[in-house]
C-alpha cells in the first residue's frame, strides 16, 4: 500500500534532519546542507534508509492481502 504524499514527505523530511544531526560538522546549517545535496545526488543516508523501506515492503508484498 502506498503512502500519501503528504506522509511521504513528512517522512522524508524527518529522515533528512535526523541524518543532518547525525553527521559531522560544525554547525546544523553545514550538516543540513551537506546532507540535502548527498540526498540530490542519491548517495545520503536518507537515501539509504528510503531504499530499504522499499526493500522490505517489496520482501512483505506478499502479505499485503492479510490486512487485519
Amino acid at each position: 500500500m502506498e503512502v500519501r504524499a503528504f506522509r511521504g514527505t513528512n517522512l522524508a523530511l524527518r529522515w533528512i534532519t535526523k541524518y543532518s544531526r547525525e553527521r559531522a560538522g560544525k554547525s546544523m546549517a553545514i550538516k543540513l546542507a551537506n546532507e540535502l545535496i548527498d540526498s540530490a545526488n542519491e548517495t545520503g543516508n536518507s537515501i539509504r534508509k528510503r531504499e530499504e523501506i522499499h526493500r522490505m515492503a517489496e520482501a512483505n508484498k506478499a502479505f499485503a492481502s492479510y490486512r487485519f
